[in-house]
């Protein structure tokens, strides 16, 4: 559900050949025990193979405050991989009859812009045009408090739309939050009711439902960020992203989900390969997710300081699932290294900088910073002795020190470095280079 300044890499692709018999489960080993030690990732692994589970870790804490372990059975909230139990869930009404992919909205919500020529399917792959909710620039101002479905509607209608809808794609949580409100009029119940009986209990998922205020006493699992050790973030009001992120699981229990999916459980085999037939990189609900030669489908998910992945490999029948609750690593990075020793390619254990500046020092990189390269400003700040970033209408990250006037943030795979002399500060992201000026 949340954003970071630029877009977050995607896995690459390329060629190789190897199969989930060689995997390296010391090297993964070595690799977590890395991220432990040095305080770069809190949360559970689970991967499975043709039924087996085959690698289960969790690190770190559900709860920092009460000192209480990450366990297998810790509840995350897992973002936007709800959108895959949401869009089983349509295709369930659609195989009952209740609802057609192709049928327009406007019987739903006859006040929506473009109603009478969106579809269901439209909504699915993101191609409706309806403008992104999380995108509005005052978002953050009210992530914490309810709203009703009226309100949301009228928040959805006020964004208005983006594009003709079916002529772009555009990824946008209020499709999902519409096709909650769709789904809830068709059976004329709560979405979370529908998880449970249609989906939790036929798939055998203990620990999956809609979330609420987190309880840790339940072994709900707080999130946080990292800035010079742990701090916890705020919450995401539920009733906000709904079928779009509000969803709570545990790693074991996606899998879980997962192969019940692909394993023909919740769905028939033909709509199994409608949610896998892409339109512009996007299937209904999910998305295919390259890894060299192999070819997966799954989701990925963040909100508030959760991070999720949930990827089926059919070729080898192996299930991979990971959530976080506080990651200060980009979230690829670990889904790349565990994959990479299932299918048997090298990977990097990773090194850390131990670099440090003084409070003194970092204050010559405070300012505001604009740039003729992107329109986005950023704000630099000091925080509790903290190297602060935000851009305009984002959320601020923390900036770790990497060597001198050089500066990171391993979640979004950017890179600051600064010039005080000069008054500039060059930001880096995804192989493309951006120059700022100190205003």
């Amino acid at each position: 559900m949340n954003r970071f300044l630029l877009s977050i890499l995607t896995l690459g692709l390329l060629v190789t050949q190897a199969t989930a018999q060689t995997f390296q489960k010391a090297k993964l080993d070595s690799f977590f025990q890395a991220l432990e030690k040095h305080d770069r990732f809190i949360g559970t692994i689970n991967i499975e193979q043709q039924g087996k589970n085959i690698y289960s870790r969790s690190l770190g804490f559900a709860d920092l405050e009460h000192q209480k372990k990450a366990t297998e059975t810790t509840e995350y909230r897992i973002g936007s991989i709800s959108k895959t139990f949401t869009a089983v869930l349509v295709l369930q009404a659609v195989e009952e009859g209740k609802l057609t992919l192709d049928q327009h909205i406007d019987t739903f919500f006859p006040n929506l812009l473009n109603a009478d020529t969106i579809s269901i399917r439209q909504l699915l792959q993101h191609k409706s045009g309806i403008n992104n909710f999380t995108n509005r620039a005052d978002y953050l101002s009210w992530i914490d408090q309810e709203k009703s479905r009226e309100q949301l509607l009228q928040i959805i209608a006020e964004g208005g739309s983006d594009f003709t809808p079916g002529s772009k794609t555009a990824y946008s949580n209020s499709n999902f939050v519409l096709l909650t409100f769709i789904l809830e009029t068709s059976y004329g119940k709560p979405y979370s009711e529908l998880l449970k009986s249609k989906i939790a209990d036929k798939a055998g998922l203990e620990h999956t439902f809609v979330g609420g205020t987190i309880d840790t006493e339940k072994g709900q699992a707080k999130s946080y960020r990292y800035q010079s050790g742990w701090k916890l973030m705020p919450e995401t009001n539920m009733s906000i992203p709904r079928g779009a992120g509000a969803v709570v699981s545990t790693a074991a229990d996606l899998v879980k989900f997962s192969n019940a999916l692909f394993g023909g459980k919740l769905l028939r085999p033909e709509s199994v390969e409608m949610m896998k037939g892409l339109d512009k990189g996007f299937g209904l609900g999910i998305m295919r997710i390259p890894f060299f030669e192999k070819t997966g489908y799954g989701h990925g998910g963040s909100i508030d300081g959760f991070a999720s992945m949930l990827v089926h490999f059919a070729d080898g029948d192996i299930t991979y699932a990971a959530i976080s609750n506080g990651s200060a690593i980009d979230m690829n990075e670990v889904t790349i290294a565990a994959l990479s020793t299932l299918f048997g390619r090298p990977i990097t254990i990773p090194v850390f900088s131990d670099y440090k500046v003084s409070d003194e020092e970092l204050e010559q990189y405070t300012g505001n910073y604009s740039s003729k390269d992107i329109a986005l400003k950023i704000k630099v700040t000091k925080v509790d002795g903290v190297l602060m970033a935000q851009a305009t209408g984002q959320a601020a990250f923390p900036l770790e020190a990497t060597a001198a006037h050089q500066f990171k943030f391993d979640t979004a795979k950017i890179r600051m470095d600064f010039d005080p002399v000069k008054q500039t500060m060059t930001l880096l992201q995804g192989g493309r280079t951006y120059n700022y000026t100190r205003e």
